[in-house]
């Protein structure tokens, strides 16, 4: 099975995103828009990726004995050392990941990738890799962009990727309590295919829904795109099944409320595989909605846009929030105009003729059933035509949902093309909104620009909350002779700006390799050691995805960044 699906899948996406065959290649119009916004002599597809036969991968560094061993405990059929496969577990799908990828470059891949098939396993397997000294890495759809899943070593003989893709099982649904329990290794969409039988849905779209897990989803604190309606993963968890190298842990509760000290769970979400291997998780579930209504509203700024998400979050009925709820910037909003044709262009154009001459595009879904539905949306409407919106229908919004999980794939057809393309998210509340947008759209323009190119910036909200929003920023330039220098000098830049700001390292993209170093800025030294404390009690010998989430402090040796093999 295992080298089955990895001749499959190495024949088409080892260095990219997703299904190949959801790509699309870019058209004519998004070209020339681009080569006259990055000011680009071309933009020819210059930078294909190598041959996946000439990727660089460092030798086995486990000896026959260790594999034996592995095998023993999972079968013959489900440990695989082919280069194809290591190559696929090099990394996450940021976009240094996919540069070293693209250039042949996959020398830290694991020494082994093994394929689990329940609980008993896992714990098995972290029991033997603790005794012979490797490195584990827990690996779901492998959509982190935070350097997650890289497999460092930390000092260790080796690392194995635990690829949870077999335990990927519906195991209980409570229609009562509105709960189920699933596997870790199920994938997004058949968690909803899943549910749909029971009439229930999940509701957590994140922009990777197609290829990330659950316990991808509970080990980041990910949000999915309608999380303002459903709630974020952290949200959702009720109870979750952990396999450490100490032993199983089973975090959370199953009743609707307990005083019984501090929440143990919260240790478990967000750990991202640094503690141990989430295999299984129970999650809150909402009855798949009977209607959905979709609504875009354009403002006369994006601050302008920001006030009124702030007053309907603050002065609406709390259920009257749409469940997707998205502003653009200017620039954002003016490159979905410019790329979507003739009806964007005259679009464009009656903005225009309302006094919007730069407008913020807002998209919302609604969802319930059809009275609950159209009450609500006549409610937010009143809202936002007050703080100055103009209605533009449901069109826009049917539009972004239909290739909202497209564009990851965009990047590697801009890779391809020469073209730099990023991404990176914060959180803020209301009174320092603006001030972090300006302050990180800033940092990062200047950092891409320094060596004299032309860069852009464009920016959305995708998450509101009582005290504040999401901002996620993406941003495009020519790629530079030295990418990963060039995104290391960016993102450097930007997180700075964030932590001047007050604003959080991530609101959703998890700490992983990247965020470790900034990690103590915002929970402070003493909130570290917290996190160690709780490291050396679950993960005394220290194998658990070496690297991630827990910086080095003053005076120490950072873990982060090791020799390739």
């Amino acid at each position: 099975m295992v080298t089955q699906l990895t001749e499959i899948i190495s024949r088409s996406v080892w260095y990219g995103w997703g299904d190949p065959a959801r790509a699309r290649p870019l058209d004519a119009r998004t070209l020339r828009h681009l080569r006259r916004m990055l000011q680009l002599e071309s933009v020819d597809a210059s930078h294909p990726p190598v041959n996946l036969a000439d990727v660089r991968v460092g030798p086995v560094r486990l000896d026959q004995s260790v594999l034996s061993e592995l095998r023993a405990i999972v079968g013959p059929g489900h440990v695989s050392t082919d280069a194809a496969e290591r190559i696929l577990h090099a990394g996450g799908k940021s976009t240094p990941d996919l540069l070293r990828r693209r250039s042949g470059d996959a020398l830290g891949a694991p020494d082994a990738v093994v394929f689990p098939g329940s609980s008993d396993e896992v714990g098995a397997l972290l029991a033997l890799c603790a005794r012979r000294h490797l490195a584990v890495v827990a690996f779901g759809g492998g959509t982190s962009v935070v350097g997650g899943v890289e497999p460092l070593r930390g000092g260790l003989a080796g690392a194995v990727t635990l690829d949870l893709r077999r335990m990927d099982r519906l195991l209980d649904v409570d229609p009562l309590a509105r709960t189920a329990t699933f596997e870790a290794g199920i994938r997004g969409p058949a968690i909803e295919a899943a549910l749909a039988p029971h009439g229930f849905t999940l509701g957590h779209f994140p922009q990777s829904h197609q290829e990330a897990t659950l316990g991808g989803y509970v080990a980041t604190r990910s949000a999915g795109q309608a999380s303002t309606g459903y709630g974020r993963s952290d949200q959702l968890v009720k109870a979750v099944h952990l396999e450490t190298p100490a032993g199983p842990f089973d975090a959370g509760s199953l009743a609707p409320g307990s005083a019984a000290g501090p929440r143990l769970l919260d240790v478990v979400v967000g750990s991202e595989g640094t503690l141990g291997v989430i295999t299984r998780a129970t999650v809150k579930v909402s009855p798949a909605p009977e209607s959905k209504v979709h609504g875009a509203w354009s403002f006369p700024s994006f601050g302008a846009g920001a006030e009124a998400l702030r007053l309907l979050r603050h002065h609406g009925v709390r259920g009257d929030m749409p469940h997707v709820c998205r502003l653009s910037d200017t620039g954002e909003t003016a490159s979905t105009f410019r790329l979507g044709g003739w009806k964007a262009g005259a679009l464009s154009r009656y903005l225009a003729l309302r006094g919007q001459q730069a407008p913020a595009l807002a998209l919302f879904v609604w969802e319930g059933d059809v009275r609950e539905v159209r009450t609500r949306l006549r409610r937010s409407a009143r809202i936002l035509r007050r703080a100055g919106g103009i209605p533009l229908g449901p069109v826009p919004g049917k539009s972004w949902e239909h290739a909202r999980f497209a564009g990851p794939y965009l990047r590697d057809g801009l890779l391809t093309r020469g073209v730099f393309v990023e991404t990176l998210e914060t959180a803020a509340t209301w009174g320092r909104l603006a001030d972090t947008y300006g302050s990180v759209r800033r940092a990062i323009q200047e950092a891409l620009e320094a060596r004299g190119a032309a860069a852009h910036v464009q920016t959305h909200i995708s998450h509101v909350y009582p005290d504040g929003a999401s901002l996620y920023f993406t941003f495009l330039a020519g790629l530079e002779e030295d990418g990963l220098a060039q995104n290391a000098r960016v993102k450097a830049a930007a997180l700075h700006a964030i932590l001047a700001a007050g604003a959080t390292i991530t609101h959703h993209h998890a700490v992983g390799l990247d965020h470790a170093p900034y990690l103590a800025a915002e929970i402070g030294g003493l909130g570290v050691r917290v996190l160690r404390s709780i490291k050396d009690t679950l993960d005394p010998s220290g194998i658990m995805n070496p690297g991630k989430l827990i910086p080095a402090l003053p005076g120490e040796t950072a873990t982060n960044t090791e020799e390739t093999p």
